[in-house]
C-alpha cells in the first residue's frame, strides 16, 4: 500500500551540458531547512551559476539560488566512497557539476555529474550538431 510519489524534475541546469562535457551523473541528497524544501517544491529555485566543491571530505553545493535569497551553501549528502572517488577525478581536472534536481515523494535530490570544460570550438561544434539534427540547415 506504499505507493511512490514518481519523481519530478524541479529544475534542469542546461547550461552545463554546453560548457562541459558530462559523463554519468550520481544521485545525492541535500541537507535543507523547511521554508528551502518549500521555495523547491514551488520551483522558486535556480541551478545557474551553482558549482559542487569538496571541502573537508563533504560536498557543498555553492551559489543555489532559493527564491528571492541569493545564493547559498548547502551540504551535500553522499557516501564517503562516493565523496572519495569525485576527489580522486577532481584532481584528475575535472569539474564536479549540478545538472538536475529531483523531487518525489518526501525526498530531494540533485543529479551531479563529472565534466571536462569544453573549449570554444568544442561549444561551436554543439550548436552546431543541435542545429542539424533540428533539420533547420
Amino acid at each position: 500500500m506504499n505507493k511512490k510519489k514518481p519523481t519530478e524534475s524541479i529544475t534542469v541546469n542546461r547550461r552545463a551540458a554546453y560548457d562541459y562535457s558530462l559523463s554519468d551523473g550520481l544521485t545525492v541528497g541535500l541537507e535543507l531547512k523547511g521554508p528551502e524544501v518549500r521555495l523547491i517544491r514551488d520551483h522558486h529555485v535556480q541551478l545557474k551559476g551553482s558549482f559542487v566543491t569538496i571541502r573537508n571530505s563533504e560536498l557543498w553545493l555553492n551559489n543555489l539560488t532559493l527564491g528571492a535569497e541569493t545564493a547559498r551553501n548547502i551540504r551535500l549528502l553522499a557516501t564517503r566512497r562516493q565523496i572519495k572517488d569525485l576527489e580522486k577525478q577532481k584532481v584528475a581536472g575535472f569539474t564536479i557539476v549540478p545538472t538536475k534536481l529531483l523531487a518525489g515523494g518526501r525526498k530531494i535530490k540533485l543529479i551531479i555529474a563529472l565534466g571536462k570544460g569544453k573549449k570554444k570550438y568544442d561549444k561551436r561544434e554543439t550548436i552546431k550538431k543541435r542545429d542539424l539534427d533540428r533539420g533547420r540547415f
